[in-house]
C-alpha cells in the first residue's frame, strides 16, 4: 500500500471500546465504538467480561480497517491505551482469564488495604510506587484473585498464569501469545513497580504475596510491542506504543513541559501535572506517577484522581430517570443563576484524591421543597469542578504552579461548565481542536515510533487550540461555592459521619 499513513488507535476504556484512525495532523479518518457490559456481582464491586471486551476491540479495529482500505489510508503501526488499574489473569498455554476483570472501581479490597496500613505499610508502598494504599490500584486486585480463585495460586507459582492491566491483555491476544508485556505507565499503577529504580520490585511483590512469574516485561511507552496476527487483520500490523489512559491524554494534550497541566473528564476525571525528570513526593496525597517514558529515560508527573464525573450523569439518566441524555445538562445548569445550597458528593465508591476514603458513600445535601431537576443537574456537574478544584489546589500546595488547564473527555463540550471551571480555579481553561486526545496520544506515541513523528516537539506542533475560557467569576461567589461544597464532603467522609 501508499496511501496516507495513519495510525490504528485502540482506546479500551471503562465502558466501551473504540478504535480511532488519525493520520499524521491528528485528523480522524475513521473511528468505532461499542460498549461492553458492566458487572456489578456485589456491593462496591465491580467487574467486566475480559471475552466481551477482547471481542469489541477486535470489532471495531476490523470495522476502522475495513474504512481504511476503501479510503486508500495505509495503517503503519498501532497503538494502544487502557483504563488503568483494571486487572486480569489468564493462563499462559490457552489465553484463558482465570476471572473476570476486577476494575479500577472495584472495592472489595477496602479492608485488605486497611489491615496492611495499619500494619505500617504504607510509607514504604508510596516511597517506591508514588501511589496509596486503596484498592483503585492493581497489587490488591491480583491478591484477591490469588486468596479467592481455585487453584490460581498454584498454577500461578508453578509458572502457568500471567498478570497484566488491560494493555497487556489486549498485546498478549493481539500477537497472539508472543508478548507478555506492558509499559511503565500502566506498570506504575500497579502499586508493584518502583518508579526510581523502573523495575517490578521484589518487596512489594513479597508484601502482596505475589509471584513474580506473574508479571509482564516492562517497556518504554513508545516501543517494539511486537505484531498483530495476521489471522486477526488480514497482514501483521506493528504495535508501536502503549501508555495508560491518562498519560495518554497528556500527550495528546502536548503537555511535555514541566508545569502543563490536563484533565480528562470520562467516567471519572484525572488532572496531571508533569514535573519533568524529577520525582516529586507529594504532601497533600496526590500520586506521583510516570507520565512517559522513552529512549529509557522516565518523565513523572503528579496526579489527582476523581472516580466519579461522567458516572454522576449517568446516574442523573439512569439511576434517577431525570434527564434523557447528557446533552441536556447545560441548558438547565444554566437556566438557573445558582445551585440553590444543594451539593452533590459522588462518592458511590468512595473518595479518591486529596480525600482516600474507600468507605464513603454519595450523598445530596441543601434539598428544600423548592429543588427540582434542574439544582439536580447544576449539582451533579458542579460536583465534578469542585473536586477537581480540591486536586488543583493540593498541586499548588505541593509547588505546582500551572497557568492554565488543557481539558478534554466528553464533559468539556459543555460549555457552561468549562466556563465555570474557569470561574472556581480561577484559571484559564483551554480546549483543544482534537477532542479524543486519549487515543491521539496513543497514536502519537506509536507515530513516534513508526517515524510518523521526530521529536515530542514535532507532535507538540499538531496541538490547536479550540476555544479558551477565562475565568470571570468574582471571588465572594467562588468563595460562597467552595465552603458549601467543602462542608458537604466532611459530612460525607467516614469520620464525619456521626457529626
Amino acid at each position: 500500500m501508499t496511501g496516507t499513513p495513519c495510525i490504528l488507535a485502540i482506546d479500551q476504556g471503562t465502558t466501551s471500546s473504540r478504535a480511532i484512525l488519525f493520520d499524521g495532523e491528528g485528523t480522524i479518518r475513521g473511528l468505532a465504538q461499542r460498549e461492553f457490559t458492566q458487572h456489578y456481582p456485589e456491593a462496591g464491586w465491580v467487574e467486566h467480561d475480559p471475552e466481551e471486551i477482547w471481542e469489541t476491540v477486535v470489532a471495531v479495529c476490523r470495522e476502522v480497517l475495513e474504512k481504511a482500505e476503501a479510503d486508500d489510508l495505509e495503517v503503519i503501526a498501532v497503538g494502544v491505551t487502557n483504563q488503568r488499574e483494571t486487572t486480569l489473569v489468564w493462563d499462559r498455554e490457552t489465553g484463558k482469564p482465570v476471572h473476570n476483570a476486577i476494575v479500577w472501581q472495584d472495592r472489595r479490597t477496602a479492608e485488605y488495604c486497611r489491615t496492611l496500613r495499619e500494619a505500617g505499610h504504607e510509607a514504604m508502598v508510596t516511597e517506591r510506587t508514588g501511589l496509596v494504599l486503596d484498592p483503585y490500584f492493581s497489587a490488591t486486585k491480583v491478591n484477591w484473585l490469588m486468596e479467592n480463585v481455585d487453584g490460581v495460586r498454584a498454577r500461578a507459582q508453578a509458572g502457568k498464569l500471567a498478570f497484566g492491566t488491560i494493555d497487556s491483555f489486549l498485546l498478549w491476544r493481539l500477537t497472539g501469545g508472543k508478548v507478555h508485556a506492558t509499559d511503565a505507565t500502566n506498570a506504575c499503577r500497579t502499586c508493584l513497580f518502583n518508579i526510581e529504580r523502573q523495575d517490578w520490585d521484589e518487596e512489594l511483590l513479597s508484601l502482596f504475596d505475589i509471584p513474580a512469574a506473574l508479571m509482564p516485561h516492562v517497556r518504554d511507552s513508545a516501543a517494539d510491542f511486537g505484531n498483530t496476527e495476521k489471522a486477526l487483520f488480514g497482514r501483521e500490523i506493528p504495535i508501536c506504543g502503549v501508555a495508560g489512559d491518562q498519560q495518554a491524554a497528556l500527550i495528546g494534550q502536548a503537555c511535555f513541559s514541566p508545569g502543563m497541566v490536563k484533565s480528562t473528564f470520562g467516567t471519572g476525571c484525572f488532572v496531571v501535572l508533569n514535573t519533568g525528570e524529577h520525582i516529586v513526593r507529594s504532601r497533600n496525597k496526590l500520586l506521583t506517577t510516570v507520565a512517559y517514558r522513552l529512549d529509557g529515560k522516565a518523565f513523572y508527573a503528579l496526579e489527582g484522581s476523581i472516580f466519579a464525573a461522567g458516572t454522576t450523569v449517568q446516574w442523573l439518566r439512569d439511576g434517577l430517570g431525570i434527564i434523557k441524555s447528557a446533552s441536556e445538562t447545560e441548558a438547565l445548569a444554566s437556566s438557573i443563576d445558582s445551585n440553590n445550597g444543594v451539593y452533590i458528593v459522588p462518592a458511590f465508591a468512595g473518595l479518591g484524591a486529596p480525600w482516600w476514603d474507600a468507605q464513603a458513600r454519595g450523598a445530596v445535601f441543601g434539598l428544600t421543597r423548592g429543588a427540582g431537576k434542574a439544582e439536580m443537574v447544576r449539582a451533579a456537574l458542579e460536583s465534578t469542578v469542585y473536586q477537581l478544584s480540591d486536586l488543583v489546589g493540593a498541586m499548588v500546595a505541593d509547588g505546582g504552579m500551572p497557568e492554565a488547564m488543557r481539558v478534554d473527555g466528553g464533559m468539556v463540550a459543555n460549555d457552561w461548565m468549562m466556563q465555570f471551571l474557569a470561574g472556581i480555579l480561577d484559571m484559564r481553561t483551554d480546549r483543544p481542536v482534537i477532542a479524543e486526545t486519549t487515543a491521539f496520544g496513543a497514536a502519537c506515541l506509536a507515530g513516534l515510533q513508526a517515524g510518523l513523528y521526530n521529536s515530542l516537539e514535532d507532535i507538540a506542533g499538531r496541538w490547536q487550540l479550540d476555544r479558551s475560557f477565562q475565568p470571570a467569576m468574582d471571588a465572594p461567589t467562588r468563595k460562597r461555592n467552595l465552603d458549601g461544597w467543602r462542608d458537604a464532603v466532611s459530612r460525607t467522609l467516614t469520620e464525619g459521619r456521626n457529626t
